[in-house]
């Protein structure tokens, strides 16, 4: 499958997701703004792939033959587009603030030593979150081993991020182990990234799949042909709230009638130490075009409204344990242990 952006000498090239699976289009960003337009409209999207591509955006905001000062007055000017683009996925504002305190970017003494700086740290961000991907995957495995059937929600693979993906990376680890849980994947509606991306991603790897109307979740785990259920995340509270694609609340709701484990998997980027809980998470409101049409023709009536966010949270009692890079975090009694134990990516964060 083709990369998901691609740092270069011309910009910053980018995988089109609007137009997958029917198309396989580029996009070429020169400037901060072009970055941003582009998160916005979700050509790239996943709270880990945006976060990288804000990274490359800074990058794009340094004239190299500029002067110091006007170069640090432009990257601070980007880092605030940048970082308004989506306001949920704490990704994004996490790479924005991290490159900026990287120590080389803050110590440049040229434009130039600046632009070449945040190149260095946007590039070994990704290959950061490629290495925490892998090992995503390979502890989700671990945990979900031997399990029948297995139901996801959105798209959390390749294409969300700089890697091989979050949730759905476990998903298929497990079939490259060689073993054959039946995959399950919800539509996603309003923009269908599960039944566009997901299925695309599934197929890209030869792994037999299904797809589901959202609404079909509750029944199909009602079936008991589901044993669990794994999902991404854009951003997780100090205590565990978990902010996800619209519809994840209500399939953690059907997961603990059903009595079926829910599982978040996540980088330590996800995590947010500085919001107690859910409902201090903004959420974004996205067009109500994107609710009231359907591949780009209108099915409601003209007179129609729409409630369109882009999220909800999932209570911290609902998540039966999350998945990062350097393994499994149970949730105890209905929160998440603070601080995590080990050695994360985030100040106050440590996995």
């Amino acid at each position: 499958m083709q990369k998901v952006m691609e740092y270069g000498p011309e910009g910053l090239r980018i995988l089109d997701q609007t137009v997958l699976p029917q198309r396989s289009e580029t996009l070429l960003l020169r400037r901060p703004a072009d970055v941003a337009r582009a998160i916005r409209r979700l050509s790239v999207r996943g709270a880990p792939a945006i976060g990288v591509a804000a990274a490359y955006g800074l990058a794009l905001a340094v004239d190299p033959t500029s002067s110091l000062a006007v170069g640090r007055r432009r990257l601070l000017a980007a880092a605030d587009l940048l970082k308004a683009a989506r306001p949920t996925a704490v990704n994004l504002a996490w790479a924005v603030d991290s490159l900026l305190a990287d120590s080389a970017v803050k110590a440049a003494l040229d434009a130039r030593a600046l632009r070449e700086a945040v190149e260095r740290a946007a590039s070994a961000m990704e290959a950061e979150d490629r290495r925490f991907g892998e090992a995503m995957a390979a502890h989700g495995a671990d945990l979900l081993g031997g399990v029948s059937g297995i139901l996801t929600h959105c798209n959390t693979g390749a294409l969300a991020t700089a890697g091989p993906g979050t949730a759905l990376a476990v998903i298929m680890e497990l079939w490259r182990r060689g073993e054959r849980p039946a995959v399950f994947a919800d539509e996603t509606r309003p923009l269908l990234q599960g039944a566009r991306l997901t299925s695309y991603e599934l197929t890209q790897a030869g792994i037999p799949h299904q797809v589901l109307v959202d609404g079909a979740a509750a029944w199909l785990l009602a079936q008991g042909t589901v044993e669990a259920v794994i999902v991404g995340a854009d951003r997780i509270c100090r205590n565990g709230d978990v902010a996800n694609k619209i519809g994840t609340y209500g399939l953690a709701l059907s997961a603990r009638a059903h009595q079926v484990p829910f599982y978040v998997a996540a980088p330590s980027s996800t995590f947010d130490p500085n919001l107690a809980h859910g409902q201090l998470i903004p959420i974004e409101q996205r067009h109500p075009d994107e609710v009231l049409s359907l591949a780009g023709r209108r099915v409601a009536p003209a007179e129609a409204k729409a409630w369109n966010p882009a999220f909800d949270v999932t209570p911290a009692s609902l998540v039966t344990a999350f998945v990062t890079e350097v393994g499994v975090v149970r949730v105890e009694d209905g929160s998440l242990p603070w601080p995590l134990v080990g050695s994360g990516a985030r100040e106050g964060v440590s996995l």
